[in-house]
C-alpha cells in the first residue's frame, strides 16, 4: 500500500511537472520506468558479481590431479662400498748424536805458593792426536779441521769499556780549603740553625741591654760529626755557651766533597743575640 501511495505521488508529481508540456520527451518516460531500471541492473550486478567469484571454483572442481609416478624398489638396496683413503703415517725424524771427539785438558795451571798436586801441562803429541778443551774426554780422533765447542759462548766484540779510576785525595785527613760541594746539615741550614736557637741558655745575658754577637768555626769531619768548636767574639762568657749549643746539637753533617770524594772542611756559623 505504502509502495503504491509513493507510486501514485511520483505519478501525480510528474503529471504536475509535464503538464501542458510534450510527453513523448524522454525525461517523462525514464521517470516512469526508472524503478525498473534500477531493479534490473541491481540483479545484473548481483549476477556479475557472483559470477566472477564462482568462475575459479568451478574451474577448479573440473580440473582433474596431475599423477606423480612413484617407483617401488625391488628386491633388497645394496650399498656401494667407499674406499677410504690411507693417511700416511708420520714418522718422527732420526736424531743422529754428534760423534764424541776425544779431547784433552789444555787449561795452563795457575801458580800457587803451596802446590799440592799440579796437572802437568799438554804436550805436542796431544794436540796432534787430540782436541783442545777443558777437561780429558775419550772419544774418536779427529779427523781433518775440528774445532771444539766453546764452552764460556761466543767472544764477545766491540770496544771495551775500562771503568774510570775514582779518584783518590792526596792527604785524606788534609783539612780542604776549596771545595766543590759544601758541607750541609741533614736538614738543612735552617733547621740547623732553629737548633742552636731553642737550645741556647740565656738567663745570664737578660737585662744586659745589649746585642751579643759572635762566629762559631768548627771542622765538618768526613763521617758527619763535627771537631775543633771554636767561638771567636768579644764576650768571653757568649763565646762558652755558643760553644757548648754547638756541641749539644744532635744530627749528622753531609761532609763537603773534592771530586765526588768526601773531605774534612770547615764551616763557619754567626750567631747574634739582642737582650732587652
Amino acid at each position: 500500500m505504502m509502495k503504491n501511495l509513493f507510486k501514485n505521488q511520483e505519478f501525480q508529481l510528474d503529471e504536475i511537472l509535464f503538464r501542458g508540456r510534450n510527453k513523448e520527451y524522454g525525461a517523462y518516460v525514464l521517470r516512469h520506468e526508472a524503478d525498473q531500471i534500477l531493479t534490473k541492473s541491481m540483479f545484473i550486478g548481483i549476477g556479475l558479481f557472483a559470477a566472477i567469484t564462482l568462475t575459479p571454483y568451478a574451474v577448479n572442481s573440473f580440473r582433474t590431479a596431475d599423477k606423480v609416478e612413484t617407483s617401488t624398489p625391488s628386491g633388497p638396496h645394496i650399498l656401494d662400498n667407499v674406499d677410504t683413503p690411507e693417511v700416511p703415517e708420520v714418522v718422527p725424524p732420526v736424531l743422529i748424536p754428534p760423534k764424541q771427539i776425544e779431547t784433552f785438558n789444555s787449561i795452563v795451571p795457575t801458580p800457587k805458593a803451596n802446590v799440592k798436586k799440579e796437572t802437568p801441562a799438554a804436550t805436542i803429541d796431544q794436540y796432534d792426536k787430540a782436541v783442545a778443551g777443558t777437561q780429558d774426554i775419550a772419544g774418536e780422533k779427529p779427523t781433518g779441521s775440528f774445532q771444539a765447542p766453546n764452552p764460556t759462548g761466543p767472544v764477545q766484540t766491540g770496544p771495551v769499556t775500562i771503568p774510570a779510576p775514582e779518584p783518590k785525595v792526596e792527604n785524606p785527613d788534609a783539612i780542604a780549603e776549596n771545595v766543590d760541594v759544601e758541607a750541609v746539615f741533614t736538614g738543612g741550614i735552617n733547621s740547623f740553625r732553629n737548633r742552636v736557637i731553642s737550645n741556647f741558655e740565656t738567663s745570664d745575658f737578660e737585662g744586659s741591654g745589649e746585642t751579643l754577637k759572635t762566629t762559631v768555626t768548627f771542622i765538618v769531619e768526613r763521617d758527619g760529626t763535627i771537631s775543633n768548636i771554636k767561638a771567636n767574639g768579644p764576650y768571653a762568657s757568649f763565646n762558652r755557651e755558643a760553644e757548648r749549643t754547638i756541641k749539644s746539637v744532635k744530627g749528622k753533617w753531609v761532609p763537603a766533597k773534592v771530586k765526588g770524594q768526601a773531605v774534612r772542611s770547615y764551616f763557619k756559623f754567626p750567631v747574634s743575640m739582642i737582650f732587652e
